[in-house]
């Protein structure tokens, strides 16, 4: 029996479009660092948010910044800092003397695509209201709710070496995120191409290369990608195996985890598999789709305690483990 909702050809080829789009204007500007963008444009295709972690100067501000020109979007970047407050975020009511009332002020968040750099610097108060932002897609002010965008994306940045100063994010926070993205320095060809566009001012020129409805085509065409039954038991199957880590991996590994992936962590798994598939020309998802972006869903879902610090055990080791051990359908 055909399934009246399964996406057709001329879709997938419409989406196939779009993406091409977005990523030929990426790329004109941004040289390597192919994770991030698939990382960047998958997060945008299932309206979920991302947290980057490098050290500075690696491109996070114009990876997003760029991204966010090609779809003719709103951006907004909100500098962190530990005497930010929750109302140079979200906004708040002024009172107005000619008048003789209060008048609401909206913040910077109020954007299609809004960075927050340096997250981990601000104030724990503020981390939770940016993130109930993220999580409600609203926000009350003076007892009047406002709803964020329909498209509406937070990409937030950590700097993983200075931590003197700074809130580090708490699981529950951290796993408001589809996904966890880790930038590793360019080589040398990638750098010398860098300042080659540099010294060419290739940023100069600035245009949209599809609108903000090709975007929500490409979200609605994400929640239709179909699942099968099997794929969806095995990434159940993976995200069990984070919180029974003792059965698939070895008691050697398993005493490293201190905390496995929620249930949250499983959905952001399949959405993710779908945007790959979409991706990929796909109307459904292969077992492939779901290990593509597996380390980046779930490296901030999987908590190590320190003795995996000392023993330099990291979170893709065990991920690759637990992959490996689950059989694949």
């Amino acid at each position: 029996m055909e399934n009246k909702n399964m996406i057709s050809q001329e879709e997938i080829e419409k989406s196939k479009g779009i993406i091409h789009r977005i990523n030929q204007y990426y790329y004109s500007k941004m040289v390597g660092q192919y994770r991030l963008g698939t990382s960047l444009l998958i997060a945008i295709m299932c309206n979920g948010h991302i947290l980057l972690e490098s050290v500075p100067g690696l491109a996070k501000t114009t990876a997003a910044k760029t991204l966010t020109e090609s779809m003719n979007g709103t951006f907004s970047r909100i500098q962190c800092t530990p005497d930010l407050l929750p109302s140079d975020i979200i906004g708040t009511q002024i009172f107005n003397y000619q008048t003789n009332n209060f008048e609401t002020k909206l913040g910077p968040v109020y954007a299609n695509f809004v960075l927050l750099d340096e997250i981990n610097r601000s104030s724990a108060k503020t981390q939770s209201a940016m993130l109930e932002v993220m999580q409600e897609h609203q926000t009350t002010i003076g007892g009047e709710v406002f709803k964020m965008p329909e498209i509406f994306t937070v990409i937030a940045t950590q700097n993983p070496i200075e931590q003197e100063g700074t809130y580090l994010l708490s699981e529950a926070q951290l796993d408001r995120f589809i996904i966890k993205e880790k930038i590793e320095y360019p080589n040398q060809e990638e750098e010398l191409e860098i300042l080659n566009r540099i010294e060419n001012n290739v940023f100069a020129d600035s245009h949209p290369v599809v609108s903000l409805e090709d975007v929500k085509y490409l979200q609605q065409l994400v929640g239709r990608v179909y699942v099968d039954p099997a794929i969806k038991k095995y990434i159940i199957a993976i995200i069990d195996a984070t919180r029974h880590p003792d059965k698939f991996i070895g008691k050697e590994l398993a005493q490293y985890i201190t905390l496995g992936a929620s249930t949250r962590g499983g959905i952001a798994l399949m959405e993710v598999a779908k945007a790959v598939a979409l991706m990929n020309g796909r109307n459904y998802v292969t077992p492939d789709d779901v290990k593509v972006l597996v380390y980046s869903v779930l490296r901030h879902r999987v908590t190590l305690n320190f003795a995996a610090l000392a023993d330099n055990i990291t979170e893709e080791r065990i991920i690759n483990e637990i992959i490996g051990a689950i059989q694949t359908p």
